[in-house]
C-alpha cells in the first residue's frame, strides 16, 4: 500500500513539472509574439518640383504602432548624404503615433531624385524602407559661379591650367577661359614671366567689363626636356592698380612620342620587363626606413635606355647604377621608403620612363602599413 502511495506521489509531481514546463513555453511564446508594427500613413512622399535656391525641404512620415508591444526605432539610414533623418526617440506604445522626418538638401542636385530611408527597429519587420522623391529646379549659374578663382578683378576657373597629356612630337595649344568681373576694362601687358617651353597670348588683349576672354597656352614638351607630370609657374600682368600680377600654374603630363612601328620593328625594339612591379613592406613602424629592390631585364633586341625615374613622394627615393642596358642585360632599382610622419596604410609609386615603345612608362608600387610608436 505504501509503495503504491509513493508511485502516485511521484506521478503527480512529474505531472506538475510537465505542466510548469508547458506553461513556461506558452508564456514565452506569447511574449515572443508581442511585437510593435509600423503602419505608415504613406510610404512614399513626392515633393514635386522644388527650387535649388530655396534650400532644404522636409517631410514628416507619421506612423501608428499597430502591434501589441512598444515600438522602438533603433536608427534610420538615408541612401544619400543629401538626406538627413530624424525620428521619435521614445518607445511608441501600441495604438500611439510616431514619426520619421526626412530633410532633403537640393544643393548641386538638379533633376529628378528618389531617396530611401531604411528604419531599423524592434518590430516584427526589423527593417522598413520609406521613400522621398521629386524634381530639383537648378539655380541659374552666373559667370562668377563658373570662375571661382579671383586675382584682382579677373576670375579664372582654376589657378592651375592643365594641358593634359602632351607628347614630344609637336607643341600643344589649349585655351582657358577668364572673366572680367569689374566695371572697368582690363588690359594685359607684355610683362609676362614664362619658361622657354611655354608661350601665352590673351584674347582679347583688352577685356571689356563683365565679359569673357581666353588665355591661349602653347606648350612645347620637347623643349621642356622632361617626362611625366610637371608643373611650371607663370606670371601675367595687367594694368589694374591692385593685384596686377597674376601668378598661375601650367600643368602637363609629358609622354615621349614614338612613331608608328610595324610588327617587325617592334620585335627588334628594346623591351623593359620587371620581375615584379609591386612590393608590400607589411607592418612598419613610424620613423623606420625600409628598402627593397626591383629587378628588371632588357628582353628586347635593341639597347634599352632608362630615360628617367620619378617618385610620387619625397618619402620614397631610388637608386639606379646606370641607364643603358644591352639586349639580355639585367639591372636593379633600389627603393627606400622613409615612414617618418606617416601613419596607416601607405601606397607610393615610382614611374620608370624608357625607350621601350610598347611600354614607355611603367609604375613600380610600394605599400606599407605604418603603425605609430
Amino acid at each position: 500500500m505504501a509503495i503504491r502511495f509513493y508511485i502516485y506521489k511521484y506521478i503527480f509531481m512529474d505531472f506538475k513539472a510537465l505542466l510548469s514546463i508547458i506553461l513556461f513555453f506558452a508564456i514565452t511564446s506569447l511574449h515572443a509574439q508581442q511585437k510593435g508594427s509600423f503602419s505608415f500613413e504613406e510610404e512614399l512622399f513626392d515633393f514635386g518640383t522644388i527650387k535649388e535656391k530655396e534650400g532644404a525641404v522636409e517631410h514628416k512620415f507619421v506612423f501608428t504602432n499597430s502591434g501589441d508591444a512598444p515600438l522602438i526605432i533603433q536608427g534610420v539610414r538615408a541612401s544619400c548624404g543629401c538626406t538627413t533623418p530624424a525620428w521619435t526617440k521614445e518607445p511608441v506604445p501600441p495604438g500611439e503615433k510616431g514619426f520619421v522626418l526626412a530633410k532633403f538638401d537640393p544643393k548641386n542636385r538638379p533633376g529628378s531624385f528618389k531617396k530611401s530611408l531604411t528604419i531599423t527597429s524592434n518590430a516584427s519587420q526589423s527593417a522598413k524602407t520609406i521613400f522621398i522623391s521629386g524634381m530639383v529646379e537648378s539655380t541659374p549659374r552666373t559667370a562668377v559661379d563658373s570662375y571661382q578663382t579671383k586675382i584682382g578683378n579677373l576670375h579664372f576657373r582654376y589657378r592651375a591650367m592643365n594641358m593634359g597629356k602632351v607628347t614630344t612630337d609637336k607643341p600643344l595649344t589649349r585655351s582657358f577661359d577668364i572673366y572680367n568681373n569689374s566695371d572697368e576694362p582690363i588690359a594685359f601687358l607684355d610683362q609676362m614671366t614664362l619658361p622657354p617651353h611655354i608661350a601665352v597670348r590673351v584674347q582679347p588683349e583688352v577685356l571689356d567689363p563683365k565679359t569673357k576672354g581666353k588665355i591661349v597656352v602653347t606648350y612645347d614638351a620637347k623643349l621642356k626636356g622632361d617626362l611625366g607630370y610637371v608643373s611650371d609657374p607663370i606670371r601675367l600682368t595687367t594694368d589694374e592698380k591692385k593685384d596686377a600680377e597674376k601668378p598661375l600654374l601650367v600643368n602637363a603630363t609629358i609622354e615621349e612620342y614614338f612613331p608608328p612601328m610595324t610588327l617587325e620593328e617592334l620585335a627588334q625594339a628594346p623591351k623593359l620587363k620587371f620581375v615584379e612591379t609591386t612590393h608590400n613592406f607589411g607592418s612598419t613602424k613610424e620613423g623606420a626606413t625600409v628598402q627593397t629592390t626591383f629587378s628588371f631585364t632588357n628582353v628586347g633586341k635593341s639597347a634599352l635606355n632608362i630615360r628617367s625615374l620619378k617618385s610620387t613622394c619625397g618619402c620614397t627615393v631610388f637608386e639606379l647604377d646606370k641607364y643603358d642596358y644591352a639586349p639580355g642585360e639585367s639591372g636593379e632599382i633600389n627603393v627606400e621608403f622613409n615612414a617618418t610622419g606617416r601613419r596607416g596604410s601607405q601606397q607610393k609609386s615610382i614611374v620608370v620612363f624608357s625607350n621601350d615603345p610598347s611600354a614607355s612608362h611603367q609604375r613600380l608600387i610600394i605599400k606599407a602599413n605604418v603603425a605609430s610608436n
